[in-house]
C-alpha cells in the first residue's frame, strides 16, 4: 500500500507540473498577442537597405486604405530599400481594423523616426496624444505624399475649439482656411466632378516628362472618379490632368463635355516653423486604382522624390506586387470585418 500510495503522488506531481507548465506558455502567448504592435512593419536585408523610413497611415470608409498601404509598403521595402512601417484605424474595443472609427490610429509616435508620411485618411478627429506627432511631424518640415482622401483627412465636428481643429478640411482659422488640405496639400475636398461610382479617370501627362516623378509612367487609368479642384497654390506643378471616362474600364472613352481637372501634382509647402517640405499629392488611390502599374510606379517615384533621392529613380522602377494583391472594390463598409493588423501583412 505504502508503493501504490507513493506512486499515485509521484503522478500526481508529474501531472501537477506539466498543468503549470501548460498554464506558463499559455500565459506567455497571451501576453504576447495582447503586447502586439497593432501595425505592420517591413525590414529590407542590410545590403538591400537605403536607410529611409517610411510611415504610411490609413484610416478612411471607403477606399480600402488598408489594403492599399500594405501592399505599397511591401514594394517599397522588398523592390527599393525602405524600411517602412503601416498604421490602421483601430477600434480599441475589438482590436480589429475598423476605418468607420475616426478616432484612433495607433502608432502615429513613429513619425518621429520617419523620412516620409504618406497619408491616405479620411475625416479623422484624432486625440490630441495622436494628432501631435503628425503636428510635429509637419512642423519640422518634412516630406509627404496624400492619397485620395487625403485632401479631407481630417474633420473636427466632435470638438471644433480642439487646438489640433485647423487641421479640419472646414477649417476657417486664419492662414489654415481649408485645413491641413488645402495649407499642405494644395486643395482640401470640393467635389465628385466625375459620376461617383459611374465614371473613371485617364490620366493626361501634363508637359512635364522630364520630371522625375514621371520617369517610366505611360498609361494611367482609375476606377474612381476624377475629384474637382477649384484653385492650387502657385507653388504648384501639376504633373498629371485627370480626363472623365464614360464608364469604368479602361477602355472606356473619354467624357469631353467636362473639363479636365488636376489629379497630380508637387509643391512645396511652408511650415509654422517657417521650413519647407515636399509635398506630392493625388486624388487618385483607392485600392482597386492601383492594379494601374504606372499609378503604383508613380508613388514609388514621388517617394524618392520627396526624400530627395530623385537621382535614384531608375527609367523604370520595379512595382510588381510583393504576394497576391486582390483589392476590395470601393463602397461605404466594404471592409472586411474582424481582422488584426497582422491579417492584412
Amino acid at each position: 500500500m505504502n508503493k501504490l500510495k507513493s506512486y499515485k503522488i509521484f503522478t500526481n506531481k508529474i501531472l501537477l507540473s506539466f498543468l503549470f507548465v501548460g498554464i506558463l506558455i499559455l500565459c506567455r502567448q497571451t501576453t504576447s498577442a495582447q503586447n502586439k504592435d497593432p501595425w505592420v512593419q517591413y525590414i529590407p536585408s542590410a545590403e538591400r537597405s537605403n536607410g529611409k523610413h517610411i510611415v504610411l497611415i490609413g484610416g478612411d470608409e471607403e477606399y480600402r486604405s488598408e489594403q492599399s498601404l500594405p501592399m505599397l509598403a511591401k514594394i517599397f521595402t522588398e523592390h527599393h530599400g525602405f524600411r517602412t512601417t503601416v498604421l490602421f484605424s483601430i477600434n480599441p474595443q475589438t482590436g480589429f481594423v475598423d476605418p468607420d472609427f475616426q478616432q484612433n490610429i495607433p502608432g502615429l509616435e513613429l513619425l518621429e523616426t520617419a523620412d516620409l508620411m504618406i497619408i491616405a485618411t479620411r475625416f479623422r478627429e484624432l486625440p490630441d496624444e495622436q494628432m501631435k506627432h503628425i503636428h510635429n511631424y509637419l512642423f519640422a518640415g518634412k516630406p509627404l505624399i496624400g492619397l485620395r482622401t487625403a485632401t479631407h483627412a481630417f474633420h473636427y465636428s466632435r470638438n471644433p475649439d480642439n487646438k489640433y481643429a485647423k487641421y479640419g478640411y472646414k477649417s476657417t482659422v486664419q492662414g489654415w482656411e481649408g485645413g491641413f488640405g488645402k495649407r499642405i496639400l494644395g486643395e482640401n475636398w470640393v467635389n465628385h466632378h466625375g459620376v461617383h461610382g459611374k465614371q473613371g479617370t485617364r490620366a493626361l501627362v501634363n508637359g512635364l516628362e522630364n520630371s522625375p516623378v514621371l520617369r517610366g509612367v505611360n498609361d494611367i487609368w482609375t476606377s474612381t472618379d476624377v475629384y474637382g479642384i477649384k484653385s492650387l497654390p502657385f507653388n504648384t506643378n501639376v504633373l498629371l490632368w485627370g480626363q472623365i471616362t464614360d464608364g469604368m474600364n479602361p477602355l472606356a472613352t473619354g467624357v469631353w463635355q467636362k473639363s479636365i481637372m488636376p489629379v497630380a501634382w508637387i509643391r512645396t509647402y511652408l511650415s509654422e516653423s517657417g521650413k519647407a517640405g515636399r509635398v506630392f499629392t493625388t486624388t487618385m488611390g483607392a485600392a482597386t486604382d492601383f492594379l494601374s502599374e504606372d499609378l503604383r510606379r508613380l508613388i514609388v517615384n514621388a517617394a524618392f522624390w520627396a526624400v530627395g533621392l530623385e537621382k535614384n529613380i531608375p527609367e523604370k522602377c520595379n512595382v510588381d506586387f510583393v504576394g497576391k494583391y486582390e483589392p476590395a472594390m470601393f463602397g461605404m463598409d466594404g471592409f472586411q470585418k474582424s481582422k488584426k493588423p497582422e491579417d492584412f501583412k
